[in-house]
């Protein structure tokens, strides 16, 4: 088996509407479709990343469990992002009042990079390539 790229990330929000304007209005992700599933009283929606067929599912479901929250907990520890320019991006993060962590120097890769969080308080991160 040769797995060729990840299709998709799946985050399940704790409000769907603020967890939306996150993404689409502040992060600039592409929405691709939007489903409301009645019988679950569940939202999905499929968001494109940049200009690549990667996506993530944003889920809402009701009351959902609590993320275990440490910095080493088992399962998925961040998403991260590639962008090109690291200054402008943290600069358009915070001027939409999204707090962003002090840019870090990978020692092995010399990349760029840094932390911020959604709604929910996932990790997300961005890197940029060491030049």
């Amino acid at each position: 088996m040769e797995l060729a790229q990840i299709h998709h990330v799946a985050i399940i929000s704790s409000n769907y509407e603020r967890s939306k304007h996150f993404y689409v209005d502040l992060l600039g992700l592409t929405v691709i479709h939007e489903t409301y599933r009645a019988e679950r009283d569940s939202y999905k929606l499929d968001l494109r990343i940049g200009k690549t067929e990667q996506q993530i599912e944003l889920f809402s479901f009701p009351n959902p469990p609590l993320r275990v929250n440490q910095p080493e907990a088992r399962g998925l520890r961040h998403l991260a992002f590639v962008v090109h320019n690291m200054d402008q991006s943290i600069k358009e993060l915070e001027s939409k009042g999204i707090a962003v962590e002090p840019v870090r120097i990978d020692p092995i890769t010399g990349d760029q990079y840094t932390f911020f969080a959604d709604p929910d308080g996932l990790p997300l991160e961005l890197v940029e390539y060491a030049k």
